[in-house]
């Protein structure tokens, strides 16, 4: 009995793997083209039976973990000036280092989530905190691929990629401002010029916490490792 549910789990598994291959590239693209009609997917998805749930697409965060692990092994073939193993030896493995990502890509649309509730005066709960989580996550996603892809063109040798990996990082800051500030357009009901001072001071309060969070994991990962050689 335990050995057909282990088939049963493997079965499921296998299929849930395949699945991603069909249902990735739809996420992508509709979260790059219709930025905001996923974030408001998203919001109804939630309020659906958990079985129900992103039966077309992925749902939010794991449309962004796997997209930062292609991200990943997208960085680990592109030449770079940066040891593109140093990192993972550093967090102890690859599954770390995705972990690591995770959680600092995910402040992002922890951020803006939290800036929006407090905005409409919501208390910050679990629940209350949720959709407007999952909603970011699908921009999120996007950014965070155009954004390490820049900054892996920034580190080529004798800066072969400069000019591409400027162009790159300009087009996610470009594209993640316009939805972001939609969104906040739409939800607040409130004119652009506000909505742009919002998403800017989320922006620049995401981007120093990701950067100390970044900083604590490198240098606890280091602090470990000389621990224990």
């Amino acid at each position: 009995m335990d050995f057909m549910k282990l088939l049963k789990s493997l079965e499921e598994l296998l299929y849930e793997l395949v699945s991603w291959l069909i249902f990735y590239p739809i996420t992508m693209w509709r979260s790059v083209v219709r930025p905001l009609s996923m974030m408001q997917y998203a919001d109804i998805e939630l309020t659906d039976k958990p079985e129900d749930q992103y039966q077309d697409t992925l749902s939010p965060p794991l449309f962004l973990l796997i997209t930062l692990l292609l991200s990943q092994g997208l960085s680990a073939s592109v030449p770079s000036v940066y040891d593109p193993t140093e990192a993972a030896r550093e967090l102890g493995s690859g599954s770390n280092l995705l972990i690591a990502r995770g959680v600092i890509f995910g402040i992002y649309p922890l951020c803006m989530a939290v800036i929006l509730l407090r905005s409409k005066t919501v208390i910050i709960t679990r629940n209350s905190l949720r959709p407007p989580f999952f909603s970011q996550c699908y921009v999120a996603a996007p950014f965070a691929f155009v954004i390490v892809l820049g900054l892996d063109f920034l580190s080529m040798p004798e800066d072969q990629g400069s000019l591409a990996g400027v162009f790159t990082i300009g087009v996610a800051l470009i594209w993640y401002a316009q939805a972001q500030v939609r969104w906040f357009m739409r939800d607040l009901g409130i004119g652009a010029a506000k909505a742009l001072s919002i998403f800017t001071g989320a922006f620049l309060l995401a981007t120093v916490a990701a950067f100390l969070v970044a900083l604590l994991i490198t240098l606890d990962f280091k602090s470990v490792a000389r621990a224990t050689s």
